[in-house]
């Protein structure tokens, strides 16, 4: 189903606004509780393992989805992809130290799902509307790209096709009209062929009494 601008922007806001509220209540709920700054064990909050430095960093990428958000669709949804990158590779990185004394941001294991889950979220949100091969005509994304959603003029259409494919798809266009079932599409075409048509008729003709008369009278 063709979705239009409005309804993207909405789920690229929102999205992030939702992921940025939700680190800013878990970060804050931490730093109230006076958690220790680069404890490896960590503090539960939320189900969560948190200690001072994580809490920071968890206020300042909520922040900023909240303000990506606040700011616009196109700026929320490049915020999102990138936070998306940054949830994965952190849960992948932790996973690798959770039990080392390199854990200073005091990751456990539901950390690591909560990370991955959240940046696979933030990735298709990120990429809702942006990545596809059917774009609808409405799509902010498809405007934002003139080559590729610009719609192709009849006439260029024309030019860029071998002559034979021309003919062959102006008969067809002719036969369409005649039946009724014609495009916009071959409706332009047609009318601008018998055009070009008419033009060199009356260029022809012109040549040919001025060939006739050089003196130009009657």
């Amino acid at each position: 189903m063709a979705l239009g601008p409005r309804t993207v922007h909405l789920i690229h806001r929102s999205g992030a606004a939702v992921i940025g509220l939700a680190l800013l209540v878990f970060a804050i709920t931490g730093l109230i509780r006076g958690l220790a700054w680069f404890r490896t064990d960590g503090q539960w909050v939320y189900g969560l393992s948190s200690n001072g430095a994580l809490a920071v960093i968890s206020v300042v990428a909520g922040a900023l989805l909240v303000g990506a958000a606040l700011w616009g669709p196109k700026v929320s949804s490049t915020t999102s992809v990138v936070f998306a990158v940054l949830f994965l590779l952190s849960g992948i990185v932790h996973l690798a130290i959770l039990h080392t004394s390199f854990n200073i941001l005091a990751f456990r294991l539901p950390n690591v799902f909560f990370s991955l889950v959240v940046g696979v979220f933030l990735l298709v949100l990120g990429f809702y509307g942006r990545v596809s091969g059917g774009l609808p005509p409405d799509n902010p994304y498809r405007r934002a790209h003139p080559m590729r959603s610009r719609r192709p003029d009849p006439e260029e259409q024309l030019h860029e096709q071998e002559p034979d494919e021309q003919e062959q798809r102006l008969l067809e266009a002719e036969v369409a009209m005649g039946e009724g079932k014609a495009t916009v599409d071959q409706v332009l075409a047609v009318r601008r062929d018998h055009a070009r048509r008419r033009a060199s008729e009356h260029a022809r003709a012109y040549r040919q009494a001025t060939r006739r008369d050089p003196s130009g009278g009657p």
